[in-house]
């Protein structure tokens, strides 16, 4: 346990470092690859999800309301009939 709370703490340490200096990350990674990383990852999700809701068969139980209608209210009988 002593050795994995002291890599967590050079972790944690590192991470302090890091936001203190500034990323590791040259700027140019961002204005070179962002927009294309976010379109790809837009489209990775969209044909996914497609292929999940379109070819998985996958019951979704949805919402029955205004599908189903209520049976007719059946009056019980009088017991003053006898």
């Amino acid at each position: 346990m002593f050795r994995f709370a002291k890599a967590a703490v050079n972790i944690s340490g590192q991470a302090v470092r890091q936001v203190r200096h500034g990323s590791t990350v040259p700027e140019s990674f961002h204005s070179k690859y962002g927009n294309g990383l976010m379109v790809g990852g837009a489209v990775f999700c969209t044909a996914i999800w497609s292929y999940v809701l379109t070819q998985t068969g996958i019951t979704w139980n949805l919402s029955p309301v205004g599908r189903i209608m209520p049976k007719p209210w059946r009056e019980p009988e009088s017991e003053s009939e006898e």
